[in-house]
């Protein structure tokens, strides 16, 4: 057996299954979902998403992420749409621009209870329709537990398994405060007000919420690769939100920029397509090299 000719037909073999993982390209768009309680008490976060979205949209324009569409999904709500997750129309239809997500966010209301925020990630993942190679990110936003709605089979299993099968990243602004009361945790990091901006510093874990909601949306957010964040902290005003939304941003456009887009095969699952070539071509190679001894 010519073991040198095996080798060099493996390892082209090997580069060819392995170029699309070294050459992996994150999203230069991507499709961002807002899903809104609609609760009385919102008021505040309703009109932060209309201020913090540009910013947003610049941020990620300048890091060479354009084109970026806006979706909004409400849940909660006990009047106009009911209590489950459902859309809101975004200039003319289920996304529109930065600009266009500002003005929608004035037709979420403030009259709502029984809120279940699975249920609006569970109608955005399943009835949006995403863009081929963008990024899909999910931003829950509610100061309540979940409230499980009658005759729901969404679960904590579910919703991951949606979030991961579009690479999607869910960042959670709830009611939940984290290590030495930070303004959010990213699963690596931990982001703090400092005076004039924020900082961030190795770790941090979520160590207190309303009700389940440590179980049910900050877990779910770092299971997913995403962020958890303190509502608390953008509630209290003054430099304190403004270093909450700085940071905030700044985490989306270091995922976003990063992030494989709608429908590309991750690395572990790929990279575990070589593995049997490469043990194979191992074993051939010490079977050949015991032959010749």
């Amino acid at each position: 057996m010519d073991i040198k000719r095996l080798r060099n037909t493996i390892l082209a073999g090997a580069a060819l299954l392995l170029s699309p993982l070294v050459q992996l390209q994150a999203a230069t768009t991507a499709d961002i979902l807002f899903v809104v309680d609609e609760s009385g008490s919102m008021s505040t976060e309703h009109a932060w998403i209309g201020n913090m979205v540009g910013a947003l949209d610049t941020a990620l324009t300048g890091a060479g992420v354009s084109g970026n569409q806006y979706g909004l999904i409400g849940f909660g709500g006990s009047t106009s749409h009911g209590t489950a997750g459902h859309k809101h129309t975004v200039g003319s239809g289920d996304f529109g621009t930065a600009a266009e997500l500002a003005t929608a966010t004035s037709s979420l209301v403030l009259s709502g209870r029984t809120e279940d925020g699975y249920s609006g990630i569970d109608v955005g993942l399943n009835n949006y329709a995403f863009r081929s190679g963008a990024a899909v990110n999910v931003i829950l936003i509610t100061d309540e537990d979940r409230d499980i709605l009658s005759g729901s089979t969404n679960t904590y299993a579910n919703i991951l398994g949606l979030l991961q099968g579009k690479n999607a990243l869910l960042n959670a602004v709830v009611n939940a405060r984290s290590t030495s009361s930070a303004l959010g945790i990213d699963g690596t990091d931990s982001y703090f007000e400092d005076g004039t901006g924020f900082t961030k510093s190795a770790g941090g874990v979520g160590t207190s919420g309303a009700g389940t909601t440590l179980t049910d949306y900050v877990n779910l957010a770092l299971a997913s690769g995403g962020g958890a964040w303190d509502l608390n902290k953008l509630r209290a005003g003054g430099v304190t939100a403004t270093a909450f939304t700085a940071a905030f941003v700044d985490l989306k456009v270091a995922e976003i920029i990063i992030q494989p887009p709608v429908g590309q095969v991750p690395i572990p699952a790929a990279a575990f397509l070589f593995a049997p070539a490469l043990l194979g071509f191992l074993g051939l190679r010490r079977k050949a090299k015991n032959n010749l001894a």
